[in-house]
């Protein structure tokens, strides 16, 4: 009997995605849960083509990033009250 791969949590499918390697399905239902391009957040490159390092985007990806951070720990923090 195979596993209900959509009840499973994206944890468990990559574990069972890496122990059943020939089997697709588990990848197909991670795939299919990602966000959508259009709906995703671009941001540019970090560095020029020279390697000149980018200073706003720089700046930018570093706010992103604390921004994504205090989310998520005020996620746990209200799950874990």
């Amino acid at each position: 009997m195979r596993p209900n791969f959509e009840a499973m949590t994206n944890k468990e499918l990559i574990a069972y995605a890496l122990a059943h390697r020939e089997d697709v399905e588990p990848l197909r239902v991670l795939y299919g849960r990602r966000t959508p391009d259009s709906e995703a957040i671009w941001y540019g490159p970090m560095v020029t083509e020279d390697g000149t390092p980018i200073e706003e985007n720089i700046r930018i990806a570093e706010e992103a990033i604390r921004q994504r951070i205090e989310q998520t720990n005020k996620i746990k923090e209200d799950f874990q009250s």
